[in-house]
């Protein structure tokens, strides 16, 4: 092969040096879950680009505060072997997780979730009202 003659290890090596490709090869959470976050109604809308996920890979978890979605998605020996040997990876997999606080006051079910096409849209009010509870007088006999 001529392109092994220059010193490539193949022909889509050529490819990979492009300057789109340039960027770091090592990913981090922001760049596989990538968020928008607006402002609407009193809530916050939040969407989440998860593309190549599936609805059980992903859990949304509210503890101290914190809203946590986590994405898993991890390949079995046997579809690594059925796909043959990798020379090029650029689409993730692993586990991934985003943390937001969100109030101590807010519990999950004041929290609203859809997933969609490759993408979880929440809706998390921004400020929970607080019932106050009527007084409970003590019958006196």
């Amino acid at each position: 092969m001529v392109l092994a003659n220059r010193g490539y290890n193949s022909l889509f090596d050529n490819m990979f040096r492009d300057p789109f490709y340039g960027r770091s090869q090592e990913r981090t959470e922001t760049q596989v879950m990538r968020t928008d976050i607006y402002e609407k109604d009193g809530n916050y809308l939040i969407e989440m680009d998860l593309p190549g996920y599936s609805k059980s890979d992903i859990q949304a978890d509210l503890k101290e505060g914190y809203l946590t979605i986590t994405a898993h998605d991890n390949e079995t020996d046997e579809e690594k072997k059925a796909k043959g040997k990798c020379i090029h990876k650029e689409r993730y997999t692993g586990t991934c997780s985003r943390k937001f606080y969100v109030g101590e006051d807010l519990t999950q079910e004041d929290i609203k979730a859809a997933f969609n096409d490759g993408v979880l849209k929440l809706i998390v009010p921004k400020e929970i009202k607080k019932v106050e509870e009527e007084p409970k007088f003590i019958t006196i006999e």
